[in-house]
């Protein structure tokens, strides 16, 4: 395949990117109308007087939040079900109820590029504290072998979450913050956290066990959102796209990786849901390959929401997919 056929592919994917944008933006908001006319959906929540108000930035973090906070804590995520938080930014409402919360959690690592501006917006009789919780982990820098000219090179991955390693560091961030910002409940938060920590170790455990007797090691995603998952459990990450889903893929870059899937017998192009899986299934086309779903967990579908999936159930499909696709 010529570099000239990528470019029309490339022109083709950009078109059918905007056109699932505008899909994407419209379904968000239906989905957040029929929230707002009911009782409203978790994450999208009010300030409870006499509980600790935690806002988060993001699904993950919402999720520890609930997970460690259980019934002393109201935790409200600032990003409805089934937005995809590279794109999103907050509106005047969302400063509004951060700056009267008592906790805000945000991943930090360069994930969330509005923050910083957002936090100076904050009225000065805020009491608010705000919680990096990435920091303490090791950070991984994006595309550290690629080309000068890649426009990701030098930048921090921020997907510390997508790795149960890094989540237990997250987790135990988490639990420190709220055992400060609410003494009063210390010993609440402490024994959920524990309870918590037990999960995502025994998780941990189960991603290393299964990863180390794979015959394969590569993954060839759509979005590069898995190195931390990648360094953790001894795989090898090949991107179609940056550390941004939306990250525009060169035609040369396409090629390489189409002889990448074709020199080392790759069988499947992994995709995920919040984005469009254009360019995935057009080189999977090109190299007669399958393609599959791996969540980097950034937020959940609305159908995942109404279903119960969280954050262990969907790690748990994702750990079956590996499977499927490394053997």
């Amino acid at each position: 395949m010529d570099d000239n056929r990528w470019q029309v592919d490339v022109r083709v994917f950009k078109k059918s990117w905007f056109r699932y944008r505008f899909a994407a933006a419209a379904a968000s908001l239906a989905v957040l109308i029929i929230f707002t006319a009911g009782c409203g959906p978790s994450g999208q929540g009010k300030l409870v007087e006499g509980k600790l108000n935690v806002v988060t930035s993001f699904y993950p973090l919402y999720f520890l939040g609930q997970q460690i906070g259980g019934a002393d804590a109201n935790v409200i995520n600032m990003i409805p079900a089934g937005v995809e938080p590279h794109d999103w930014s907050p509106k005047s409402q969302d400063l509004d109820t951060v700056s009267k919360a008592q906790l805000f959690l945000y991943n930090g690592a360069g994930l969330e590029g509005w923050v910083d501006d957002f936090l100076e917006g904050l009225p000065g009789n805020s009491k608010l504290q705000t919680v990096e919780v990435s920091k303490g982990i090791q950070k991984i820098s994006g595309n550290p072998e690629d080309e000068d000219d890649h426009p990701d090179k030098g930048h921090v991955d921020p997907h510390t979450w997508v790795s149960p390693k890094s989540m237990i560091i997250m987790a135990k961030t988490v639990l420190d913050r709220f055992s400060e910002a609410d003494p009063a409940h210390k010993d609440a938060y402490e024994a959920n956290y524990k309870v918590l920590e037990g999960k995502l170790s025994a998780l941990d455990k189960q991603y290393a066990d299964t990863l180390a007797t794979v015959k394969k090691k590569d993954i060839v995603t759509s979005h590069q959102a898995f190195g931390y998952l990648a360094r953790d459990y001894g795989l090898k990450q090949v991107a179609i796209m940056g550390l941004s889903p939306d990250a525009e893929p060169k035609a040369r870059d396409l090629l390489n990786i189409t002889k990448f899937v074709k020199a080392n017998g790759i069988q499947y192009i992994f995709f995920e849901e919040l984005v469009s899986d254009e360019i995935a299934k057009t080189l999977a086309r090109e190299a007669h390959v399958q393609t599959m779903v791996l969540n980097p967990l950034e937020g959940l579908t609305p159908k995942q929401a109404s279903k119960g999936e969280d954050y262990f159930s969907l790690m748990q499909t994702n750990l079956q997919n590996l499977v499927q696709a490394l053997q």
